[in-house]
């Protein structure tokens, strides 16, 4: 098991065991790149150190002058070309392997088979090490094998110096160089697992790197979309607060000549039902009733409109639910086929409210509940009250009208925003503002198709009086 499977779920764990095979072999080859660039040196100062030896070790003997120099160059030529062509490749491992294995060949031969030599071998199979690839040090010794069994059996003095050497030197040759083979294949197998480890850790502390970044990154996408949200609602609160002053201001301009308008039409129509002429005309009279009717929605709308701009702090005193309750149904316009229930019981706890405010509440709470009604059926509106056991209780609407989709049930107490034909759109938002003045929260709920429900939920009174000064 690797070392990070621990830490990870299985499908995490495979991501990480391919992060650090792409790691490991990353590190390997960077490392076998420097060391192709310390053979690329060693190559050439032995070239020259074969050379110093043919003319001092061998007193200048013509023969292995001559082999020094040629025989040299192209065991370094070779593998030379190898590192600065193809560094870090398997191919130039083995080719140096095999050149660095016959440079120890060359050297035990200008030193006519000294025993000393021979230790360039267990040298060069230890830099050889480095690679971390036992299968490089496999090959160096399969090359030295071959030549001390091919020079022992044609010419044995180049290997032993001995014309005639004891059979079982080669044994004991090869017996040495397997033991340091051992050696180093025990040393290249605990750096390799070193390396393996280091690169299964640096995936882990990658993977929590990215796992931590993707967190922050998410936690500052939230962060900024919070402040746009922000931002937009406090541009959208100043809109709407300078339309609260402009829209008081006209409401209240408006208010005296629209009154002086539907006193006059009053007036007009008393006089025009004593002509007797009146009516001979059918349209007069539909116009007037037109002229009435519209005259009774423009009232309705500027009053929503100062409702909506006055906001005053509640009043609060004791106020029995269930007579409220029955008032504001006594004062919604009753439709044919539709029920109005109370069902507020008598026995509820009296809580303390602003009766106007919550009277207004109620009204238009169940006013929308009625006119979600289609006109083609018939329908039921319930008022229902509960205390909970925390000392609040909850008071709700509900109908069993078309229900309100789920897009527009976020946007329904935005003000100006209504699904009705005609409509200010300020009656839930001054519900929702009369709510949150008494320290209680308002929540709707809809099954499209089924109905609607409007929940008010009252703390308890320390709450709903903390909360109350904070929104006043």
């Amino acid at each position: 098991m690797s070392a990070f499977s621990i830490h990870a779920p299985a499908k995490v764990s495979a991501g990480l065991e391919r992060r650090a095979a792409a790691l490991l072999a990353l590190q390997l080859r960077d490392s076998r790149k420097r060391v192709d660039g310390l053979f690329t040196w060693l190559m050439l100062g032995q070239w020259a150190a074969a050379v110093l030896v043919a003319v001092f070790v061998s007193r200048g003997h013509s023969p292995h002058l001559r082999t020094a120099v040629l025989l040299g160059a192209a065991l370094s030529v070779f593998p030379v070309m190898l590192t600065r062509l193809y560094p870090g490749e398997a191919a130039t491992r083995h080719g140096v392997a095999v050149s660095q294995m016959l440079w120890s060949a060359l050297l035990i031969h200008l030193t006519g088979g000294r025993i000393e030599t021979h230790f360039h071998i267990f040298g060069s199979l230890a830099v050889l090490s480095f690679y971390r690839d036992p299968k490089v040090l496999l090959t160096a010794s399969l090359a030295i094998g071959v030549d001390h069994f091919l020079r022992g059996a044609l010419w044995p003095e180049s290997v032993y110096g001995q014309l005639h050497p004891e059979w079982w030197r080669l044994l004991e040759h090869a017996f040495w160089v397997a033991a340091i083979d051992v050696v180093l294949l025990i040393a290249c197998r605990d750096a390799l697992r070193d390396l393996r480890e280091r690169a299964a850790h640096q995936a882990l502390m990658e993977a929590t790197i990215e796992e931590e970044l993707a967190v922050r990154a998410g936690q500052l996408d939230a962060a900024v979309r919070e402040v746009h949200a922000f931002r937009d609602h406090a541009e959208r609160m100043e809109s709407l607060a300078s339309l609260g002053q402009l829209t008081a201001s006209v409401s209240h301009e408006l208010r005296n000549p629209l009154a002086a308008a539907r006193t006059a039409h009053a007036f007009i129509l008393r006089r025009l039902r004593k002509v007797e002429a009146f009516p001979a005309d059918p349209r007069i009279a539909r116009f007037l009733d037109i002229i009435d009717r519209e005259l009774r929605a423009c009232s309705v709308i500027i009053s929503d409109l100062l409702d909506y701009a006055k906001g005053r702090p509640p009043r609060r005193v004791p106020c029995p639910l269930r007579p409220l309750v029955e008032e504001a149904i006594s004062v919604v316009p009753r439709r044919e086929g539709v029920r109005v229930n109370n069902q507020v019981a008598d026995g509820l706890p009296v809580p303390h409210l602003d009766r106007e405010q919550f009277r207004q509440v109620l009204i238009n709470l169940i006013q929308n509940a009625v006119e979600s009604i289609p006109p083609e059926r018939s329908g039921t509106v319930c008022v229902h009250a509960d205390a909970r056991g925390d000392g609040g209780w909850s008071l709700r609407v509900t109908d069993d009208g078309p229900g309100i989709p789920a897009p527009l049930l976020e946007r329904i107490f935005e003000p100006m925003f209504t699904t009705k034909l005609r409509g200010t759109g300020l009656g839930l938002a001054i519900v929702k503002r009369l709510v949150q003045g008494h320290g209680a929260r308002i929540q709707a709920e809809s099954d499209f198709g089924h109905g609607s429900r409007f929940t008010v939920l009252f703390p308890d009174a320390c709450a709903q009086t903390a909360t109350a000064l904070a929104h006043s």
